[in-house]
């Protein structure tokens, strides 16, 4: 394990009133206190309690490069249980590009991306899924990404699979001291026993499997396309919830030719919306490009808004684009219900049962609706925001499905009747499985790439 003391700018690099320059290791108060100058030029840093704030100067060379607090962390007591000092500064990013330079010169190394969390996990301080989520919060977009990202923070996963470990492991015992004392310990009827115990496992591991599709569109966002004929009112709809000229807009079809994305917040949940050239057939190749994209991000969506005009009856084109969205989560939009409608909610639900809203994306009406019922699609039904746990992500979910793997094979034995030794093989590689979500005997080169995708300072 590294024990050297390193330091890296823990703010963004861009102006702002405060900075904070961090350093940790074994040499942390020795390498402060060759750049720092207390007022009264007396105070020593590693003289200091822990858990202080001490007020002064960094110099370099003997010049005076700012006028600083230090807060002071004895390890264990810091993020990465290892002595800690946090300089800080005013938030100038040549600033506090030179006080690291003075930090670095008087003994420390640049950090590597993440390598102070990285720490904190080797150090035992927190487990792999808790430094995990560390990024997780960083990157939250939205309320239900940071709460569900909070709640890994703090350890839900974490007891969910240490409890899960706790049952494997008492099962392991008892097999293995059956299997060594037979004279005292009987595994008679012990089948039926593990099986139930087998069951609830599944159920759990079942249960956190499941929460990782929601997890996805509370971290990532709500994949959402706007499909349509041409001029129908995509564009103007995708400014519209954007804020923004985003798309150019005209009376000419087929203006939009290729996929334009935003990413857009409404009321707390994230779209990833993108708008797409008009569906229809033509000759045009790069016209016919656009098109099939447009059919493939619609295939892939979380989410369609069909666009419909109002004033016209849908045709064989529209009948196409309804046959597309037949097993989609799927919002349908008449449009332009500010002039003569022909087309009504009522004609057009017999023709495909999605919801339907009439809007004007020239009066902004329906808007507020639109807006009312994607919330309630996504996060007021099956995907509401509890205390269940949803920031799991691919790697932990893959691990997941292994520990399930093997405990399904443990049924299969039990069924199969095969000796009690059989049981503890897939018992154990369960184990091990759920042990790695956790960081139990993970391997470097994972720990490497994990934390080599967090930020510098972090």
């Amino acid at each position: 394990m590294k024990s050297d003391t390193i330091a890296a700018i823990a703010t963004a690099m861009s102006p702002s009133g405060i900075g904070i320059v961090r350093i940790s290791g074994s040499d942390a108060f020795a390498v402060a206190d060759r750049v720092y100058r207390s007022k009264s030029g007396k105070v020593r840093l590693c003289e200091c309690e822990s858990h202080t704030i001490q007020y002064g100067y960094i110099c370099d060379n003997g010049q005076v490069i700012d006028e600083v607090m230090v807060l002071l962390m004895r390890g264990p007591r810091s993020y990465t249980a290892e002595d800690t000092v946090e300089i800080d500064c005013h938030g100038g990013v040549y600033l506090m590009g030179r006080i690291l330079e003075a930090v670095i010169a008087a003994g420390a190394r640049p950090a590597e991306p993440g390598e102070f969390t990285k720490r904190a996990f080797l150090n035992g301080r927190i487990d792999l899924t808790r430094a995990e989520a560390v990024i997780d919060v960083i990157n939250a977009k939205n309320e239900y990404a940071l709460r569900g990202s909070m709640d890994q923070l703090q350890g839900a996963l974490h007891e969910q699979v240490r409890k899960m470990r706790e049952v494997l492991l008492h099962e392991l015992a008892l097999i293995e001291s059956a299997l060594d004392d037979p004279e005292h310990i009987t595994l008679e009827g012990y089948g039926s026993q593990l099986k139930d115990t087998v069951d609830n496992l599944l159920k759990t591991v079942d249960k956190l499997l499941k929460s990782f599709e929601n997890g996805r569109i509370f971290k990532e966002g709500v994949n959402t396309v706007i499909v349509g004929k041409p001029n129908v009112g995509k564009s103007s709809l995708l400014n519209i919830l954007v804020g923004r000229e985003r798309a150019i807009v005209t009376d000419v079809a087929g203006t939009t030719r290729d996929v334009i994305e935003e990413q857009i917040n409404l009321n707390g949940v994230t779209l990833n919306i993108m708008d797409t050239a008009g569906i229809h057939d033509t000759d045009d190749c790069v016209e016919r490009i656009g098109v099939e994209r447009a059919r493939k991000a619609a295939a892939e969506a979380d989410l369609v808004i069909y666009v419909m005009d109002a004033t016209r009856e849908p045709d064989g084109e529209d009948e196409a684009i309804m046959e597309l969205l037949l097993e989609k989560q799927a919002l349908v939009l008449l449009n332009k219900s500010d002039l003569r409608v022909v087309l009504t909610p009522e004609k057009i639900k017999s023709k495909i049962n999605k919801q339907i809203i009439s809007v004007s994306a020239k009066d902004l009406t329906g808007i507020s609706q639109l807006e009312e019922i994607i919330c309630k699609m996504f996060f007021q039904g099956e995907l509401k925001y509890n205390d269940e746990i949803y920031a799991i992500n691919v790697r932990q979910k893959n691990l997941l499905v292994t520990a399930g793997e093997h405990l399904k094979l443990v049924k299969q034995s039990i069924t199969d009747g095969m000796p009690e030794d059989f049981y503890s093989i897939d018992l154990m590689s369960a184990y091990e499985a759920l042990g790695n979500m956790i960081g139990e005997a993970v391997e470097d080169d994972l720990v490497e790439e994990i934390f080599s995708k967090f930020c510098m300072g972090k």
